[in-house]
């Protein structure tokens, strides 16, 4: 599973830094049409998540190869229309596929044995995910240039193919428990779901989270950094690659300190101390104290990237997992489409720190939140006393 999500995303990884040379190149694309491909392809994201939960207790492991076959389908499909609206569409639905391979993927990490291993399960879908988009990023640019304008498309295909032949060879997934019923009835489920101690709470964090990601560090660090820190591009790849390192450091260590100590007791610390960073990092010019910070926001990030899923995971009845990531994907897309509009509005409308200083608040209020509900959720979530 772990070599399949490394697969998936060096895929994707190829393709970020080559895409929009190849929208300018082949469509005469504009800023515009340029940033509607990851809108659309997270609106697919955001539509197919909350579905493919519910079929997942149907369909099981399949799912997963169709999502995989699909993207590789719809890749060959890229590079041979000539119509940016017809591309336009084939990424929506590439979206599709990814929500049908992460959603499954992202519970069969959560549906372990036991709630000792779930931090660590998660925290390592997480890293290898995080790998493999570094990877690909770092080729993706070669690949396009030496290769052709084609070739990153090509190789994400080939990626997906290798990666269904991975998830094929593995044992079939199964729900433990009761299959999901079928009929209108099941829309109750999710009813049901939401109805659990801190579902709720972990979907907002998740969506806050990702728009921070988004909208935030991915897209408006980097201004900061060339604005306020007056360093060049070199140096701007060179601190936000420091961000990388630091999450995929923190990512193995927060999912065994949580496994270890409980959930709350990583989250509500991590969500702070992300807050200060974040907050912090607006009083910040020299590009060495940035540095530091881009190292340290990143270790922040991963510290607590983990914990939502494994919560909903603790919280969850195993027969209801697929259904319950299915819509904390849902909400997670639904921030990275939020995310980039409402901090780029902000950015323009007051000014550039202005994004860093709401996230920083945000974080503080899910803090909070996660506070209140912490006593309630003390024995669920920490496993010496699930285990008693």
């Amino acid at each position: 599973m772990l070599a399949a999500a490394f697969l998936f995303n060096l895929g994707q990884g190829v393709l970020r830094p080559s895409l929009p040379l190849y929208l300018q190149r082949s469509f005469a694309a504009n800023y515009r049409m340029v940033t509607l491909i990851p809108v659309v392809f997270g609106a697919g994201k955001w539509i197919a998540s909350l579905p493919t939960g519910y079929l997942l207790g149907r369909l099981g492991r399949p799912l997963m190869i169709w999502g995989l076959l699909l993207i590789a389908l719809i890749d060959l499909a890229s590079v041979m229309t000539s119509t940016y609206t017809v591309f336009l569409g084939l990424r929506a639905l590439g979206g599709v596929g990814w929500a049908m391979f992460a959603t499954v993927a992202t519970t069969a990490m959560v549906n372990v044995p036991t709630v000792q291993r779930r931090g660590r399960a998660v925290s390592l879908l997480l890293m290898s995910e995080t790998a493999g988009l570094l990877l690909g990023s770092a080729v993706g640019g070669w690949l396009y240039q030496e290769l052709g304008a084609a070739s990153p498309f090509l190789f994400e295909a080939a990626c997906m193919l290798v990666a269904a032949v991975a998830v094929g060879r593995w044992a079939s997934f199964a729900t433990r428990g009761s299959a999901i019923p079928r009929g209108s009835g099941d829309w109750r489920l999710l009813r049901a779901i939401l109805r659990t101690p801190s579902v709720l709470l972990m979907g907002a964090i998740n969506a806050t989270l990702i728009a921070i990601q988004t909208g935030v560090l991915v897209f408006l660090f980097p201004l900061y950094l060339v604005n306020r820190g007056g360093v060049g591009p070199e140096t701007v790849g060179l601190l936000v690659s420091l961000s990388v390192l630091g999450r995929l450091l923190a990512l193995w260590l927060a999912g065994n300190v949580s496994d270890r100590r409980g959930r709350m007791l990583v989250l509500i610390p991590g969500l702070l101390s992300y807050a200060a960073l974040l907050g912090t990092l607006t009083f910040l010019t020299h590009p060495v104290v940035l540095g530091a910070w881009s190292l340290a926001i990143g270790a922040a990030a991963g510290f607590v990237a983990a914990m939502p899923t494994a919560v909903i995971g603790d919280q969850v009845r195993p027969a209801l997992q697929g259904v319950a990531i299915g819509w904390l994907r849902m909400m997670t897309d639904g921030g990275q489409i939020l995310g980039p509009l409402v901090m780029g509005a902000l950015a323009d409308a007051v000014d550039l720190s202005t994004p860093f200083l709401l996230g920083a608040a945000l974080l503080t209020a899910m803090a909070w939140r996660c506070r209140r509900q912490a006593s309630g959720m003390s024995a669920a979530v920490t496993p010496e006393r699930r285990d008693s």
